[in-house]
């Protein structure tokens, strides 16, 4: 069984990132989105010092992965799990930290490639949508079950849709005749609902609502909200963190914590930074990085990635130290500002 053609978004990029943290024997990444492999075999290859630890609750994903990276021997270890695991999995595999974390967030092009599991509008098949197919509730059950005020939120908030409250009257009252089971009655009542005009402009209109659903199912926002802080939390002093959102809500959610990081929390009238004080992470990116024209024409799913990446300089704060960062911590002391 071979891996899937899969083209990850700004590879080269993210491997430049990563790379200074990954120089030393044993540096250890956590892929916490793994996918089909892509960014970890690009890292395998390049930082020939660095392990992988490659994390994804898909069960399909992590054997597509295992396959692809066998030739890497023990440099790469599979782990079934979800991305807000991270300090768990390190802890089980005896590891006080991590040099680097990527995550490559969203639904990965092999899952899109798979029909029966339920992510594309393009074929009819079983609304399921559930990253890790043996555990939670599907896409059908959430249409069938979820009040039309609870639709509208998850079209609204996860999927920007304006049509929201709309499109969920008309699931609610569809439903009433025969419940949801596979993708076609779904897509065929969203071209009855969302008026033509809006058809013909920002792409299937299947698009969001599918995006939507999908997020729900998955606890995406959820997930990550606890993920990020997860993962900065455990990187080693000169480890670095690197993320790639594809909707606004996550992107936002990953400034924030990154922003909150690098943040100075002294007052803006001291001369200096006393000791202790410094943020724990300075920014390697100014905004979100965005992927060219030339990558957007060859990969259709760049189009929308923004790109973040910091690095841990200092241990936290002594309020929320953690003692994982001993391990190359420089000696400190006041800064000038």
């Amino acid at each position: 069984m071979a891996a899937p053609a899969h083209a990850p978004v700004l590879l080269d990029r993210v491997v430049a990132l990563l790379a200074p943290a990954l120089a030393r024997p044993g540096a250890v990444l956590v892929d916490a989105t793994l996918g089909a492999g892509g960014h970890t075999e690009a890292v395998l290859e390049r930082c020939p010092q660095a392990r992988v630890v490659g994390v994804d609750r898909d069960r399909d994903a992590l054997d597509l992965a295992r396959e692809r990276l066998a030739p890497f021997g023990d440099r790469f270890t599979g782990v079934h799990a979800v991305y807000d695991e991270v300090p768990d999995v390190l802890a089980e595999l005896g590891l006080a930290g991590a040099d680097g974390v990527l995550f490559d967030l969203g639904v990965s092009s092999m899952q899109l490639d798979r029909a029966e599991r339920g992510f594309a509008y393009a074929v009819d098949a079983p609304l399921d949508m559930r990253m890790d197919a043996s555990t939670g509730p599907t896409a059908a059950d959430v249409l069938n079950g979820y009040d039309a005020r609870e639709l509208t939120r998850v079209l609204r908030d996860y999927g920007e849709e304006k049509f929201a409250r709309k499109i969920a009257g008309a699931v609610v009252r569809q439903r009433e005749q025969a419940p949801f089971t596979t993708s076609q009655a779904l897509v065929e009542l969203l071209y009855r609902e969302i008026p033509a005009p809006a058809r013909r402009t920002g792409g299937h209109p299947a698009k969001r609502t599918f995006q939507a659903l999908r997020m729900e199912v998955n606890d995406e926002l959820g997930v990550l909200r606890r993920a990020m802080p997860a993962a900065v939390a455990s990187l080693v002093v000169g480890g670095r963190i690197v993320v790639e959102s594809y909707h606004s809500l996550e992107d936002r959610l990953v400034k924030q914590v990154l922003t909150a990081a690098t943040r100075l929390d002294v007052p803006d009238d001291l001369p200096f930074v006393p000791e202790g004080q410094e943020p724990p992470l300075r920014m390697l990116t100014r905004g979100a990085e965005k992927a060219d024209d030339e990558e957007h024409a060859a990969n259709p799913r760049a189009a929308s990635v923004r790109l973040r990446a910091a690095e841990r300089v200092h241990p936290d704060r002594p309020t929320t130290g953690h003692p994982r960062d001993a391990r190359r911590t420089p000696p400190t002391h006041g800064a000038p500002r």
